[in-house]
């Protein structure tokens, strides 16, 4: 009975004759240019200069070219021009915005975000982001005039964006990557919500949004320090999951198997393959507990989001005035951030860009059956860029994909798992590009979905 299980769970009961050809190599040689590129350097000049702007606070000065939201916002904005230049106008700059109140803004307020778009070359309108927060804030989220420095929250985040830009504009892929400096983050996730319904105006199809929100300490509460290990969290069953959805969900599975999770699964296996000590956390959570980001208002318009977070946060640096009290300093400063660690959640982030944006878009019409059978069917939708598919299956338990079955040919639709129980394992589909590049595993039905209808218009 071991001998028949092991068959089984390792698809060793198919002949080798009735085997498809091998799939393309998956390593990738530009995805290790790409992380190479990175530099830690760079990153430091672009954090000391937007702490240069005392203040970002969503609240503050728009006016002043040195000082407030407004200079920061107009700066990024130029470095996203120079960078488009050195690539020959590859990038086009957007700033939307949309004047806003509530309980964190008295007044109504011009949000806006600087975007900068670099066009796909096949799949425009499929589209990867980056995003990062650009505002800053003190313990009292109110006060827009004290010096708010925000070096780790979050101007780490956008630099670790504007970094990307710089890397990945030398090259073309062939969907469209977006990177984003948010604002109004600190006051309700306000520039997360410019930007999913930016998104939606101009029909954009989200595969991915990954938020990038306090990424470069390493020295925790106590003296714990860890440069070893991102964080990567992710939504277990969808925000706009409906209730039949929900019910179907329930009873066949999906609670962890969201576009978000294996979003998050991604980006673990291209730390293994791609990174030298950097190790990706999967927390099975939208956010910290009690706590939120950006990524929350893209989730909540239905398009995929990751927050990605250093493993070992230090409260005694987030969200407080400057000061010394006991011996202790407190505050959001320069130094407390780790540049060599920055540049290397960087590099999980430009490569993780560059894959999904060069690899075919996750297939549709995911779907199994074979209850009441020894084998599993699995059916899909032919993937535009696809030159073939894997398909995926993991014991109902484990955290990460195991055994996986190529099938061959652009037009292949489905395959048939012999002696693969559907009751006893979970299974997923992945598209594969003559390249090798290879998109995120798609779980069956709603729950896995990467497209999502929008949510209801509000009332």
């Amino acid at each position: 009975m071991k001998a028949v299980f092991a068959c089984a769970a390792a698809a060793l009961c198919i002949a080798p004759a009735a085997r498809a050809a091998p799939p393309p190599p998956g390593d990738q040689a530009l995805l290790r240019e790409i992380a190479a590129a990175v530099s830690a350097e760079r990153q430091r000049a672009t954090i000391e200069r937007l702490v240069g702007f005392g203040t970002r606070h969503t609240l503050s000065d728009t006016r002043s070219p040195t000082r407030g939201i407004g200079a920061a916002r107009r700066w990024v904005a130029a470095e996203f021009t120079a960078i488009s230049k050195d690539c020959g106008g590859c990038l086009e700059i957007a700033t939307p915005s949309q004047v806003m109140s509530g309980e964190r803004v008295p007044t109504p307020t011009e949000v806006m975000d600087v975007l900068a778009i670099q066009r796909g070359t096949e799949e425009p309108d499929r589209v990867i982001v980056i995003s990062g927060h650009l505002d800053s804030r003190v313990s009292d989220v109110m006060d827009a005039t004290s010096d708010a420095p925000g070096a780790n929250d979050d101007a780490s985040g956008v630099a670790a964006g504007m970094e990307a830009a710089r890397v990945l504009s030398k090259h073309r892929f062939r969907a469209t990557i977006v990177y984003a400096a948010l604002s109004g983050e600190e006051q309700g996730l306000l520039g997360g919500k410019v930007l999913a319904d930016y998104a939606r105006e101009k029909g954009w199809r989200v595969e991915a949004n990954l938020n990038n929100d306090i990424v470069g300490n390493t020295e925790g509460i106590g003296g714990v320090r860890d440069n070893t290990h991102v964080r990567v969290f992710s939504e277990g069953t969808k925000a706009v999951e409906t209730q039949a959805q929900a019910n179907r969900r329930r009873y066949n599975g999906g609670e962890v198997d969201s576009p978000s999770r294996n979003l998050a699964r991604y980006m673990d296996r291209l730390a293994d393959a791609y990174l030298t000590n950097l190790d990706v956390v999967m927390v099975y959570r939208t956010d910290r507990f009690g706590r939120g980001g950006d990524q929350v208002r893209m989730l909540e318009a239905g398009f995929p989001a990751v927050r990605v977070t250093e493993a070992v946060e230090n409260y005694i640096r987030q969200h407080q005035d400057l000061r010394t009290e006991s011996g202790v300093a407190y505050g959001d400063v320069i130094s407390g951030v780790d540049f060599p660690y920055l540049a290397q959640v960087t590099r999980l982030n430009a490569v993780t860009l560059a894959s999904l944006a060069s690899a075919p878009a996750p297939p549709e019409g995911v779907a199994i059956s074979g209850a009441v059978s020894a084998d599993t069917t699995v059916k899909w939708t032919p993937a535009k860029g696809a030159a073939g598919y894997r398909v995926w299956w993991r014991s109902t338990t484990e955290p990460q994909w195991r055994y996986s079955r190529w099938v061959e040919g652009a037009d292949a639709a489905e395959t048939v798992l012999k002696g693969v129980v559907i009751d006893d394992w979970f299974f997923g589909v992945s598209a594969v590009s003559a390249h090798g590049y290879e998109s995120p595993v798609v779980f069956p039905g709603d729950a896995g979905s990467f497209v999502s209808p929008p949510p209801p218009a509000a009332k």
